[in-house]
């Protein structure tokens, strides 16, 4: 991937630190995630009920608790020591996946693992919201998603070469997925100086009444549509699934993440300096329309190239999205409620991506793998109406109200 393209000397060096420990833990992260499907569906004999189950709790909790980190960061008013617990913690349950001989087990790990995501998550978010420049905010989320989406498909890429090298032994690549883990919480501990926050004579928790109402309704519009987005997309696990369906060997499956988190890493920060220029409306509708396309495209066929352009497709999407509701909720928050912000937005996130990944098990053990990406069309497609008709419905009720006036 060339960076040569982006603006170095406007970023400052905090969001290029930060980006790069997100990359390296997701090489760690991305290393077992990209095989713990099929880890779980072949060695473990788990179903994709069970898959939908232990990513959906997973990742929802890493979600929810993202709310109590980030609020906790407001009160003390300092990011980076959360951030540097959270990643430690990450990298410290890495090897619980190396030792799991049942399903239980590795939903264990998953939530311990998961609930480190969830402490350093919302912090390192108001870090960088922090440390940018107001009109680079754009462009420094989309950096540190490029960043981090560069170590997701770099991490799958180095299990497929593991995984060849060594005969399909899952559990020899999970352990060395232990060492990327340990240089992230090495380079966040040692390379970010937190800016100095501006300290309230008294302090109160900021999960409070008067705080919430301070948010504000645009902040509260960004939560709802962020619900919405998550619900139409489920989790990445089914998209491992999918491949396998079509034929591709175990060692090669992860390749499928590859190629999601290569789109992925090269569309995130184009598409974050674009939204500093572009209505974001205009941006999450794309994104919804890019979403609806992959889902399409992966309930047609299972063959490895369909699902490889369904996979691109998908990573488009992540690209034009994820970066850009990070920065809406950072541009609709107080800048002293950053953390409560993005911890509000993951737990509402989080309790829907729990039932958006259950579901989609059900679908696919019942009603077969199309079924499930036809339903998560369907999701998209209510989703783009409610984010086209908003304006429509707000222009009405102003005409209205003019009128009776």
């Amino acid at each position: 991937m060339n960076l040569t393209i982006i603006p170095r000397h406007e970023i400052p060096a905090g969001i290029w630190v930060l980006g790069f420990v997100s990359m390296l833990m997701d090489i760690s992260s991305e290393m077992i995630h990209s095989l713990l499907p099929l880890f779980m569906v072949t060695a473990l004999g788990a179903s994709a009920f069970d898959v939908g189950l232990v990513e959906g709790l997973a990742e929802s909790t890493a979600l929810i608790v993202k709310i109590f980190s980030g609020a906790f960061s407001d009160y003390l008013g300092k990011r980076k020591g959360l951030a540097v617990f959270g990643y430690a913690m990450g990298a410290l349950t890495k090897p619980l996946f190396a030792v799991a001989s049942t399903t239980g087990m590795v939903l264990t790990a998953r939530l311990l693992d998961r609930v480190g995501k969830g402490i350093r998550g919302a912090p390192r978010d108001a870090l960088v919201a922090d440390i940018a420049p107001s009109n680079l905010r754009g462009a420094s989320f989309g950096l540190r998603q490029s960043l981090d989406t560069v170590g997701a498909f770099l991490g799958p890429l180095l299990a497929v070469g593991l995984m060849l090298l060594w005969a399909n032994d899952f559990r020899a690549v999970f352990w060395v997925a232990v060492i990327p883990g340990l240089m992230a919480v090495a380079l966040l501990f040692f390379g970010v100086r937190e800016p100095e926050q501006r300290q309230a004579t008294k302090r109160t928790y900021p999960i409070r009444c008067e705080n919430l109402k301070r948010l504000g309704g645009p902040y509260w519009w960004v939560v709802s549509i962020g619900a919405v987005f998550t619900l139409a997309r489920f989790s990445e696990a089914f998209l491992v699934l999918r491949a396998q369906q079509g034929g591709v060997p175990v060692a090669l499956v992860p390749l499928v993440m590859v190629a999601m988190n290569l789109v992925y890493a090269l569309s995130a920060y184009p598409f974050g300096k674009l939204s500093d220029r572009m209505n974001h409306r205009t941006l999450l509708a794309l994104g919804l329309i890019v979403l609806i396309a992959a889902d399409l495209v992966l309930a047609t066929n299972d063959h490895w190239s369909v699902v490889l352009a369904g996979v691109a497709l998908w990573g488009i999407h992540m690209g034009i999205t994820q970066g850009l509701l990070a920065t809406m909720v950072a541009d609709t928050a107080p800048a002293d409620l950053r953390g409560t912000a993005y911890g509000f937005f993951n737990l509402v996130s989080g309790l829907v991506l729990l039932f958006a990944s259950v579901l989609a098990g059900l679908l696919w053990d019942r009603l077969g793998a199309s079924f499930t990406f036809y339903a998560g069309a369907a999701f998209s497609i209510i989703a783009l109406v409610v984010l086209v008709w908003q304006p429509v419905i707000r222009f009405c009720q102003t005409v209205l109200k003019n009128f009776q006036l």
